[in-house]
């Protein structure tokens, strides 16, 4: 199915952030991902969001993190170049995406957690029917809709030619304030790094 008759493009979506941009650290990059489009092609078939929610993952100390545990062979890509997808699964289920942040040898990503519809919104109900409420709240909710697997892990985020990159472009009109909250499903983790603020929303 074809992206949305009506549904118009930004301006700059083609246009990714480059890799350096990741090159910091990810309660940085967190906030500053909020307003910028995701974007998803496949063959000439394209759908993109707005980030409205992001967490951040920055480290072998922080205990919430994938990282805690040192290099692995999952956690091997948080370890590489920044702009870098580093695609999970989880619950026997669901995909999630981050993005890679800092350095190369230094392990940190941010989770994109959901986003908002910017165009293909039909292209994305094929793969994840609408629902009237919390269509695209939740990671592996968009996963699903964008079509995110472990296909793209380790694809590099700041190439449109990858097939998922992060545009340039910020969502016009952009003045909604930030929130700050602890991550979402850390239970178990100890403290401090259970209550760290370090999951971002906008306008919500």
């Amino acid at each position: 199915m074809k992206p949305d008759v009506g549904q118009l493009k930004p301006e700059g979506w083609q246009q990714p952030l480059a890799s350096s941009w990741f090159e910091r650290p990810a309660t940085e990059v967190a906030p500053d991902l909020l307003g910028r489009l995701l974007v998803r092609q496949v063959g000439d078939e394209v759908a993109a969001g707005w980030i409205v929610e992001t967490e951040a993952y920055y480290g072998e100390n922080d205990l919430g993190c994938h990282a805690r545990a040192g290099m692995t062979e999952r956690t091997r890509i948080m370890y590489g170049n920044p702009g870098k997808a580093y695609i999970y699964f989880t619950y026997g289920m669901h995909w999630l995406l981050n993005a890679v942040c800092m350095p190369s040898g230094f392990p940190a990503a941010v989770l994109i957690r959901a986003i908002q519809p910017a165009f293909g919104e039909e292209w994305m109900q094929v793969r994840r029917p609408k629902r009237a409420k919390g269509w695209l709240d939740g990671p592996a909710k968009l996963c699903q809709a964008l079509e995110i697997d472990s296909r793209l892990n380790g694809c590099d985020l700041g190439l449109h030619t990858s097939g998922l990159w992060i545009a340039q472009v910020g969502r016009p009109g952009l003045d909604m304030p930030i929130g700050k909250t602890p991550r979402i499903g850390l239970n178990s983790v100890p403290e401090p790094w259970r209550s760290m603020p370090w999951r971002f929303t906008l306008g919500q």
